[in-house]
């Protein structure tokens, strides 16, 4: 077998994209952000077997050193065939000496490889599927395993919840739980509008609303707009906008006030929910009597792909969204989406290992995505790969000290 050290743009997105491991965050056009927002170096390496076919390929982000030594990350890499016990060691022995030859300290990788079955606990389901033997399998070849963190610890989320877009429909939507599918249904009442433009301005606005509510910080501005640059050059990303028009709302609220209060006078039966109905519409014309637009986003949900996987990745959203179940509409509009355009599946990217966390709002979150059904996931967690032991145990101390430095 061959390794190549700079994969041609064309073929590493023609074997990436296609692979059944394929991933957002080992697209060709995650590397050319994380170039421009985040000041990393992208490597797109790969393998050929001896007829010249590609059989792996890896995005590696290097960040350097102020010492003349970098460090790697393959954000959900390798791209390769797991159960290929030979494509792993070779690629490994290839990595090792491209490490070596580049004076990169480590590679730190999290694949996309479930490490175990586990029940809506996280807890492992005793004789269900896992990848025990991979886990051992990588140590032999000299991976260092950092752990079976639960939470947010690492640069990925380690658990997440997948939806099967292979099946009908119909199955899809009953696993979804009754709750959400009452909202799903009651946003319609909203004349809610869908669109799919690129609106990073609106799409901010909101983060930021969430960000005050959930205690995080977001990235900035100019962040978001070289994402969504460079994400859809290839069209890894499609944003599921959703906005409401005050007036129009406003004028239905009153044509249905008074058609209510025109059966009240007919009929006393059904007073109690007919005054109850009433009461909700002056609520809700309370509310869209304060917004001076004629339409306003409330709600922008990111998706990125491959040719073949869906992600939902960022979401924005206000009050008003909440309000007018306009949060889980996004999320059905985009499952719906990918579902009709044939994707495989749908990831929620991203919940916590342990449901009951008091840690920020993630139990909130776990909750909420709970909702969608399907799997859900604890994957193998990271690994890396060591090429300079002594720098890889200085390595944190050194970039402490550096950054304090430069703070100065």
């Amino acid at each position: 077998m061959k390794f190549i050290e700079n994969v041609e743009i064309n073929r590493y997105r023609e074997f990436e994209s296609n692979h059944k491991k394929s991933h957002f965050l080992q697209s060709y056009e995650w590397g050319l952000f994380c170039k421009r927002a985040k000041g990393q170096v992208p490597c797109y390496v790969g393998m050929e077997d001896e007829n010249g076919n590609l059989v792996a390929t890896c995005l590696i982000l290097l960040r350097k050193t102020p010492f003349g030594f970098s460090y790697g990350y393959a954000p959900r890499g390798f791209i390769l065939d797991y159960s290929n016990k030979d494509v792993i060691k070779v690629f490994t022995t290839y990595l090792k000496e491209y490490m070596k030859n580049n004076k990169i300290i480590y590679i730190k990788f999290d694949p996309d490889i479930k490490y175990q079955d586990i029940d809506e606990n996280g807890n492992k389901i005793d004789g269900g599927e896992n990848n025990y033997e991979l886990y051992n399998y990588m140590l032999s070849l000299g991976y260092k395993h950092t752990g079976f963190y639960r939470l947010y610890e690492g640069n990925q989320p380690r658990y997440t919840f997948r939806i099967n877009l292979k099946k009908s429909w119909e199955e899809i939507e009953a696993k979804f739980n009754k709750s959400f599918m009452k909202s799903v249904k009651r946003s319609y009442s909203y004349n809610l509008i869908v669109d799919n433009d690129v609106k990073v301005d609106d799409f901010y606005r909101l983060l930021q609303s969430n960000s005050s509510k959930d205690d995080f910080d977001p990235h900035s501005l100019e962040y978001y707009k070289i994402f969504s640059e460079e994400m859809s050059k290839d069209n890894n990303m499609k944003y599921f906008n959703i906005s409401i028009r005050p007036k129009e709302l406003l004028e239905n609220i009153n044509k249905e006030i008074d058609a209510l209060n025109k059966e009240l006078e007919v009929s006393k039966k059904k007073e109690a929910d007919i005054k109850n109905k009433i009461s909700r519409l002056e609520k809700e014309k309370e509310v869209f009597s304060k917004i001076d637009k004629a339409e306003v986003c409330i709600c922008s949900l990111i998706c990125t792909y491959t040719k073949t996987h869906a992600w939902s990745l960022y979401i924005g959203s206000d009050d008003l969204a909440n309000f007018t179940f306009a949060v889980t509409r996004s999320y059905y509009e985009a499952i719906e989406d990918a579902y009709n355009n044939g994707y495989e599946f749908f990831d929620l990217f991203g919940t916590p290992g342990d449901p009951n966390t008091k840690y920020k709002n993630l139990a909130k979150l776990h909750d909420f995505k709970r909702k969608f059904g399907d799997e859900y996931i604890e994957f193998i967690g990271e690994f890396d790969l060591v090429n300079n032991k002594l720098l890889y145990k200085m390595l944190p101390i050194m970039l402490k000290v550096y950054r304090k430095l430069r703070r100065k």
